[in-house]
């Protein structure tokens, strides 16, 4: 079959030129910045699970910290093996939060950006401080958490923090 007779959909005609043209437009479009009908709402779903984080275990009510954990979550804590699972996280933090309360420190975050989400999945990246009675950082790390939409509501399914400080010899 010679080029002049080949049907327009085959690879040598203009239909795949159309098709990698609409492709292309597509991605330039997916990744001009605009947001998704609901992913503003989606976002502040997730920092408002954020933020009552921060608020239950300031508190120190450790059972609201726990409850807004996924069932299946994994918390990856520094310096402790992984901890599996919505009971044993309970588990942790009740050991761990009374600790950290009587000593008088809390926790403070701020945001390395937006947080993001793709469909029923979220993430957060921050910056944590966290700070003695007189107000001193004792620690400043990094944290990711992860989300995920449990009817209209979200819950974080994973829990990870790092310090920037070295690590103790």
């Amino acid at each position: 079959m010679d080029r002049s007779s080949a049907p327009k959909s085959d690879w040598t005609g203009r239909g795949p030129r159309r098709l990698l043209f609409a492709l292309l437009a597509a991605g330039v479009v997916a990744c001009s910045g605009t947001v998704a009908p609901g992913a503003a709402s989606s976002e502040a779903g997730i920092e408002a699970v954020s933020t009552a984080w921060k608020h239950a275990y300031n508190a120190g009510d450790f059972h609201a910290v726990t409850e807004l954990y996924a069932d299946d979550a994994v918390l990856s804590a520094p310096g402790v093996p992984v901890v599996m699972g919505k009971a044993a996280i309970g588990g942790y933090f009740s050991k761990l939060g009374p600790v950290f309360a009587h000593a008088g420190l809390t926790v403070m975050d701020a945001p390395l950006g937006r947080a993001g989400t793709s469909g029923d999945l979220g993430f957060q990246w921050k910056r944590y401080r966290i700070l003695d009675k007189s107000g001193a950082v004792v620690d400043a790390g990094k944290l990711l958490t992860l989300f995920r939409r449990s009817g209209a509501r979200w819950l974080i399914i994973g829990d990870t923090w790092n310090s920037d400080g070295a690590p103790p010899r």
